[in-house]
C-alpha cells in the first residue's frame, strides 16, 4: 500500500488550534483534559525520538484521548482531538494499518464537524480537510483535492490569523505546486500571536512553517 501523506496530525493533523485563552468552551474541567491531550500529544511529535517510541506513546494517548470523549458526550472538542490522535496513529503506523486508522480519524472527525465546526477554532472542518489532501486519492483511499480545499477554506473563514489553519492551506497549496500562493499562508500563519499555553506546539509548528516557507520560496524563484 502507498505510504499515506498523513498528518503531523502531520498532525497530522493534525494538530489544531489551541483550546486556550482564545477557543475556551463554557466547561473549564473539559478544557483542562482536552489541552492535556493536545500538550502531550505535542511532546510525542516535537520532543520524542524514534519512530517506535512515538507510536507507543501515540497509542495509549488514544485511549486517553478516546476516555475523554466518553466523559464528555456530545462535545466537539474532545472528538476532534481524538481524532488527531487517530491522524497521528495512521501517520506512524504500518502501511497495513494506515488506511484503516485514517477512515476512523476521518468518521471522528465528521462527528465534531456535525457537532460543532467552529469548535478549536475550526479544528474539525480543518483536520477533515488535512486528511482529503493527503490520503491517496481512488482506488486508494479517499483523497480528494477538492474536499480538501472546501474545508480547509471553512477552516479559514472561522479563524483567518490561525497558525495551523495558514499553515495547512499552504501545505496543500505546495502539494498542489502553487508555491507563490502558498507562501502568502505561511508567511500569515507566521505573524499569528504566539501560544503561551501550549509552547513545544507553538515552537515545533513554527519550524514547520518556516521549513515549508523556504522551499516555497526556493520553488517561486524558479
Amino acid at each position: 500500500m502507498t505510504k499515506l501523506r498523513l498528518l503531523f496530525s502531520t498532525a497530522v493533523m493534525l494538530a489544531v488550534t489551541s483550546a486556550s485563552a482564545a477557543h475556551a468552551s463554557n466547561n473549564p474541567t473539559m478544557d483542562a483534559e482536552v489541552a492535556r491531550i493536545g500538550n502531550q500529544w505535542a511532546h510525542i511529535k516535537y520532543q520524542v525520538n524514534g519512530k517506535g517510541a512515538q507510536l507507543a506513546q501515540i497509542e495509549a494517548l488514544a485511549v486517553q484521548a478516546a476516555e475523554v470523549v466518553k466523559r464528555y458526550p456530545g462535545r466537539a472538542e474532545p472528538l476532534i482531538w481524538d481524532g488527531i490522535v487517530t491522524s497521528e496513529e495512521a501517520a506512524l503506523a504500518s502501511p497495513f494499518h494506515q488506511l484503516a486508522l485514517a477512515n476512523t480519524a476521518r468518521k471522528i472527525f465528521e462527528q465534531a464537524q456535525s457537532i460543532d465546526p467552529k469548535a478549536l477554532g475550526g479544528g474539525a472542518p480543518m483536520s477533515l480537510g488535512v486528511l482529503y489532501y493527503r490520503v491517496p486519492g481512488f482506488p486508494i483511499g479517499f483523497g480528494n483535492n477538492a474536499r480538501a480545499q472546501q474545508y480547509l477554506e471553512a477552516a479559514l473563514a472561522v479563524d483567518p490569523a490561525g497558525l495551523d489553519a495558514n499553515y495547512f492551506y499552504g501545505d496543500f497549496l505546495m502539494s498542489k505546486g502553487e508555491p507563490a500562493k502558498a507562501r502568502a499562508y505561511l508567511q500569515r500563519a507566521l505573524q499569528a500571536p504566539a501560544d503561551p499555553a501550549r509552547p513545544v506546539w507553538d515552537a515545533g509548528r513554527r519550524g514547520e512553517v518556516r521549513e515549508l516557507l523556504a522551499k516555497a520560496d526556493q520553488q517561486a524563484a524558479h
